[in-house]
């Protein structure tokens, strides 16, 4: 047995006696849902559904559900996360596809608030560590999972560590309910307002926030924005303006400086609510803007042609998402959420035409001890048919954090078709154990498989493609996560997928089909 698969047996141990762990220990109280993003949603682990839950706005200082502790005027937060990843990548002829690495991140934050001004500092340091040598192949087969693209990212280091300024910004209170924050800040584009109702609360900031915006934070470094943000509360409704430049970072270590990719946003968000459910409805317009001509655009055209294209991607995206909960008295609640998005611009000397939608419904029964939360949903994004037309049709998903939406990393919302499930259950002491299956098929047979998060440093495009060799079938995937909140500020996630390559998968890695991905994650929060 390898080295990787006794750490993925490790970990799949773990999401056994975890809960008995927790058990021994007594945990309860307030608990952090890892929303895969450094602002995650902190909510009352209750069955109460009418308990209020704080989420987040679009960029803020408080890192998890940190407690700031105060020392006079100053507000201190010290946040360190420590994760474990186990890989056992889709097989090549060549190659190292199984192995583990470790990461950490500690972020230390100083800040002042009061009525009319607030700012923030925090400074991070970030490490990566026993990277494999092995596992960046040429051609097709490419990164074999997140330990080559962190050690091609890095110029091929195996241990790595760095320190940057993740925020440095400044706040303002404006007229008419107004705020203005520059500086350098983290964004998620959907995460406007915030709401009392948790489970409402809780849909949005998983299921709808950072599709197409966001800090990147499951990566083992994160993103920023250096820019201005600009927010103005209309009774209930909000409306928020960005017009930002996206940092380095996600895989590399060296996040200080900026790219030259520009990003400019708009939504307005509107409440929905009666005494017996709660809703919201947003429309956004993003607009993107990637002047690094020198760098090869990742798509389906051959390679002389892309060479070739030294012109800049220019990309408007239009679109808008409504979520809605019905609170019944006998069979517990019910929701559903549609999302879409329309795209047009240029992509070099192409013209850009795409779409995306979402659509889901979930039903939360009232069964006790278990609390569960079952839910089923279909995501598209739409793929480029032909090479030759002048006309790119691929969903570009611009700067977000695909993880929320795709656990095992190896996909995201490009040239993608998921049917997917999740079962969530919420039991005693504030354990919650989550379970996935999803049906992956690629859009347009004529296009790539894709995967990545968007631009990180300079002469790396971003995202990752592999040609389907004409086929449409890419994978299914299972997983679960267990969540466990302990004392004294720390938190333990542990997390096994496995997936069964199908057509796409088989065409380029003959020798094996199936992968697996786990870790186990520490968060400590002071």
């Amino acid at each position: 047995m390898s080295y990787s698969h006794r750490s993925i047996l490790g970990i799949s141990l773990l999401v056994v006696v975890m809960p008995t762990l927790a058990q021994q220990h007594g945990l309860a109280g307030q608990w952090t849902i890892p929303n895969e993003n450094d602002e995650a949603v902190r909510v009352a682990v209750s069955t109460d559904s009418n308990k209020a839950a704080a989420s987040p706005s679009g960029a803020q200082p408080l890192p998890h559900s940190a407690q700031p502790h105060k020392f006079g005027p100053l507000t201190v937060l010290v946040d360190w996360r420590f994760r474990t990843e186990a890989w056992d990548w889709f097989q090549p002829v060549t190659g190292q596809n199984a192995y583990a690495f470790e990461h950490s991140l500690v972020r230390i934050g100083l800040g002042q608030k009061s009525e009319n001004l607030e700012w923030f500092l925090e400074g991070a340091q970030d490490a990566i560590l026993d990277l494999p040598t092995g596992a960046v192949l040429a051609g097709n087969p490419g990164q074999l999972g997140l330990g080559g693209t962190y050690f091609a990212a890095n110029g091929k280091g195996q241990n790595n560590a760095n320190g940057f300024v993740r925020q440095a910004y400044v706040g303002f209170k404006l007229p008419a309910g107004g705020k203005l924050r520059l500086g350098r800040f983290t964004f998620l584009d959907g995460a406007e307002l915030t709401r009392a109702d948790k489970s409402l609360s809780t849909l949005v900031n998983t299921r709808i926030a950072q599709r197409l915006i966001g800090d990147f934070g499951f990566s083992a470094v994160g993103r920023s924005f250096d820019g201005a943000q600009l927010s103005f509360n209309a009774g209930k409704n909000n409306i928020t303006f960005l017009g930002a430049r996206a940092t380095r970072g996600v895989y590399q270590i060296d996040a200080m400086g900026e790219l030259n990719v520009d990003l400019s946003y708009g939504a307005f968000a509107v409440p929905v609510s009666t005494n017996k459910s709660a809703g919201e409805f947003r429309i956004f317009s993003l607009g993107y803007i990637d002047e690094r001509g020198s760098v090869l655009k990742t798509d389906n055209r051959p390679l002389a042609a892309r060479s070739a294209d030294k012109y800049h991607i220019r990309i408007g995206t239009y679109g808008a998402d409504y979520v809605h909960v019905f609170k019944t008295q006998n069979r517990g609640q019910f929701d559903f959420l549609l999302w879409g998005a329309v795209q047009n611009g240029s992509w070099g000397v192409q013209t850009h035409r795409a779409g995306a939608f979402v659509g889901e419904f979930g039903w939360q029964p009232v069964v006790h001890f278990l609390n569960p939360w079952f839910r089923a949903g279909y995501s598209y994004g739409s793929g480029d048919s032909n090479t030759r037309d002048g006309r790119h049709a691929t969903f570009f998903q611009v700067l977000p954090t695909p993880r929320p939406y795709a656990r095992f990393p190896f996909y995201n919302m490009m040239n993608n078709e998921d049917f997917y499930g999740t079962s969530i259950f919420r039991l005693p002491h504030s354990l919650v154990v989550r379970s996935e299956l999803h049906a992956l098929r690629l859009a347009s047979s004529q296009d790539l498989w894709y995967g990545g998060g968007g631009a990180f440093q300079p002469r790396t495009f971003g995202y990752t493609g592999r040609a389907s060799g004409g086929n449409s079938s890419l994978a299914n995937v299972w997983d679960v996560s267990v969540d466990v909140p302990l004392r004294y500020g720390f938190n333990v996630t542990t997390y096994y997928a496995h997936a069964w390559g199908k057509s796409v998968v088989a065409s380029i890695y003959p020798a094996g089909t199936n992968a697996q991905f786990g870790y186990v994650e520490t968060n400590f929060h002071f």
